[in-house]
């Protein structure tokens, strides 16, 4: 058992699976819940590990996991028999029905051979979740299946099923096996297409500048941590989720688009007329600010157009 096969883990989980390339950022595509279920596979550990033991395995399967999750490297040879490889883990992202609960591993991947979880690449691996949510919000992704599990859960009738709902499978339902039927789960057609933004390239431009100087901002603020109030470190906190919500509306081409990147550059600008942000050269602070004005006004307004078309 694992986090794919119950339903509340899943829901942790799944915005690491949610990504539709495969490559070293998927690694980093973490969710927000999945500290608080990873903690129940390893504390049998504490009965039997040595705390020093424990940290240094913990890191070392941690970082290995990393570099697997890439398409540049094909077959490892007899490795493939031994370690969890690149080939193995995209298995495991795969949504193609012969990729479901397959290929657990960690490090070695004789568990899998062990327990009958191993299914080797064969066929073309489609990545991503098998009911594609179709968006780069950031919020959605992460909470989307815990929504799904409200929904189903208060739809569901009887205090065993309710309670089925959250631990089972995913794909259970009344009658139905604890994993659910795999008949049920959508076939690929091998020409899918990972899903992308509709917007111009002005616009996903404007979006990468923001994103980078976002990452610059986080690199910032937790660089100084200890020297910042808890004032201070809230409201950064609360910058960085909304310019990643923002990016979201913007790349999704939501009506609500201008507004929320209108409401995060007047953050950013509260932010640093009242000293919570500070620029790298002070001499330029207005130079600075008026450039980041102009480029928020030209984004704003560039949104506006888009999303005042038809069926917007």
């Amino acid at each position: 058992m694992c986090f794919a096969e119950v339903n509340i883990m899943w829901a942790g989980h799944q915005t690491h699976h949610s990504s539709e390339d495969y490559n070293l950022s998927t690694a980093l595509r973490q969710s927000v819940l999945q500290l608080y279920t990873s903690w129940i596979f390893y504390s049998p550990l504490a009965l039997f590990i040595p705390p020093s033991v424990y940290a240094v395995h913990l890191q070392f399967n941690l970082l290995y996991q990393f570099w697997i999750h890439t398409e540049v490297i094909n077959n490892l040879g007899p490795l493939e028999l031994i370690l969890n490889t690149p080939s193995h883990h995209r298995v495991h992202h795969g949504r193609n029905r012969y990729c479901i609960d397959k290929n657990f591993a960690g490090v070695l991947i004789i568990w899998d051979r062990i327990f009958g979880t191993f299914e080797a690449e064969n066929e073309k691996v489609v990545y991503g979740l098998t009911h594609p949510i179709n968006t780069f919000e950031p919020i959605r992704v992460q909470f989307h299946h815990l929504f799904y599990i409200w929904t189903t859960f208060w739809a569901t009738p009887g205090f065993f099923n309710k309670f089925s709902v959250i631990f089972k499978g995913p794909g259970w339902g009344p009658g139905k096996p604890r994993l659910g039927l795999s008949e049920e789960i959508p076939e690929v057609t091998g020409k899918d297409v990972p899903f992308s933004s509709s917007a111009s390239q002005l616009l996903k431009i404007y979006t990468v500048v923001q994103f980078a100087l976002m990452l610059a901002f986080y690199e910032e603020t937790f660089a100084d941590t200890a020297a910042l109030s808890q004032v201070t470190l809230l409201l950064r906190v609360c910058f960085i989720i909304l310019t990643l919500t923002s990016i979201g509306f913007l790349l999704d081409q939501r009506p609500k688009a201008a507004f929320m990147e209108t409401l995060r550059c007047l953050m950013f600008l509260m932010l640093y007329r009242f000293g919570h942000l500070k620029p790298v050269v002070p001499s330029l602070s207005s130079a600075f600010e008026f450039c980041f004005c102009c480029i928020c006004f030209w984004g704003v307004r560039s949104m506006k157009q888009l999303t005042s078309g038809p069926g917007k």
